[in-house]
């Protein structure tokens, strides 16, 4: 049953994928049908709330943070898909999120449980999901940014740039998505400090001090858009950077932990 429900959702994230790539290659304006994504995020949501059930709890390790995360990035592309022109970056998420999730389902590594006792707890870990899913889809918006900033100075630029949106709705979407992806960091690190006391743990020390480093980063964009003018390269490159310590924060030591060093 898990592992039907896991192979219907790979299938439909890999249909809506293909539906995506079609439309580009047809060089007609994409149509919003994300039905096959909006299905695929159910299956995984049921998926990983069924696997849940079965452990008695959510599992902390990288594989599970990983498809609780990339199914978070869908879900924000898709509602932000409902008014802006971002589906295309379905094209990349789609099939990544189906890989994530078939090898969840395939390796299925011991459970690393945490108990959630409280609220503030609960609003650390869905603020934290969150927020990398904001950024995530922020930094994917940048790298098209500079794709588009490049490919519009050739001549003829290529026909994936000339679907893509203005310049100007892109860069406006690009910084909506880190303004509301700073707030939600700011409220996961907020309610880390006041209601866990074991931030710089050994164990911890490294996520802490890296996504401190990522808020510093982002936030210093946010100022540097409104009272320098901020943009193109210079805020592409600073928004990549601020990503990559995140996603180091958030998955480095884990990978290299359960993934590299659990196999020697």
């Amino acid at each position: 049953m898990m592992k039907f429900i896991a192979i219907s959702a790979m299938l439909a994230y890999g249909i809506n994928a293909g539906w995506l790539a079609w439309q580009l290659r047809a060089f007609v304006a994409p149509r919003k049908s994300l039905l096959f994504a909006w299905l695929a995020t159910s299956l995984h949501t049921l998926y990983i709330g069924l696997l849940c059930q079965q452990q008695n709890g959510f599992s902390f390790d990288v594989l599970s943070v990983a498809s609780l995360n990339i199914l978070g990035v869908v879900l924000v592309l898709l509602l932000t898909a409902m008014t802006k022109p971002v589906e295309k970056l379905g094209l990349v998420l789609f099939p990544l999120a189906a890989i994530i999730l078939g090898l969840e389902a395939i390796i299925r590594p011991l459970p690393h449980l945490f108990p959630v006792h409280t609220g503030a707890m609960a609003v650390h870990i869905l603020t934290s999901v969150l927020a990398f899913s904001l950024l995530t889809v922020a930094a994917l918006q940048a790298i098209l940014l500079a794709m588009q900033n490049s490919q519009l100075k050739r001549h003829p630029p290529t026909r994936f740039i000339l679907l893509l949106p203005s310049l100007q709705t892109m860069e406006t979407l690009l910084f909506q998505m880190i303004a509301a992806g700073v707030l939600a960091l700011t409220v996961s690190l907020g309610t880390g400090f006041l209601f866990l006391h074991d931030l710089f743990a050994q164990h911890l020390v490294h996520k802490t001090v890296l996504s401190l480093l990522a808020w510093a980063i982002f936030c210093a964009i946010l100022i540097g858009r409104k009272r320098y003018g901020w943009r193109g390269r210079i805020a592409v490159n600073w928004i990549l950077a601020g990503f990559l310590l995140l996603l180091l924060g958030y998955f480095g030591s884990k990978f290299v932990l359960e993934l590299i060093l659990s196999k020697a």
